[in-house]
């Protein structure tokens, strides 16, 4: 039995140069902010702070995002955590179509995560980063992409259980 698994997480360099280059912002425009003006309201505490928790939740967010793909001769089980904490399963007998392809995640889907695109022939994608994906195309006429960074690795398992979905429908 073949098995495949894959874990993708945001760690581009320009995401947390972003991040930090936001939060150091915020720091420093709190700080400034809090030495001009000693009488300010609590209110005006409070907003601060909750822009600053507002952040650290993203950057806490963007940490522990993560795509997860296994294939195996069951069929394709994928979660975006934390957004789907347990797998998403699909059963080679409900593909009709399974290949890797190259996509182009902005004009797409408008990026990288789980995005649904505007056009109804392109499906659903879940990606973390790249431009490659697994696409696969459900009997129920449904399309999905999930990105992955081991395009080789997939191709080789894919050709493994190519019997379980090229058969003929009953």
């Amino acid at each position: 039995m073949k098995v495949f698994y894959e874990e993708q997480k945001f760690n581009q360099s320009l995401v947390y140069l972003g991040l930090s280059i936001s939060l150091i912002v915020v720091i420093f425009a709190i700080l400034s902010q809090w030495k001009k003006n000693v009488d300010n309201s609590f209110g005006d505490y409070i907003a601060a702070f909750i822009g600053l928790f507002i952040l650290i939740l993203v950057i806490i967010l963007f940490l522990v995002l993560k795509l997860q793909t296994k294939i195996d001769e069951n069929g394709i089980k994928f979660k975006f955590y934390p957004f789907q904490v347990s797998y998403k399963n699909i059963d080679w007998s409900n593909i009709s179509e399974c290949y890797i392809r190259n996509y182009n995640p902005i004009s797409e889907f408008g990026g990288w995560g789980i995005k649904s695109s505007f056009r109804r022939d392109t499906g659903k994608a879940y990606t973390i980063k790249g431009s490659i994906g697994l696409q696969l195309k459900l009997k129920n006429g449904k399309k999905i992409l999930i990105g992955t960074q081991k395009n080789e690795e997939i191709k080789r398992v894919i050709e493994t259980y190519k019997h379980k979905y090229t058969h003929n429908d009953t």
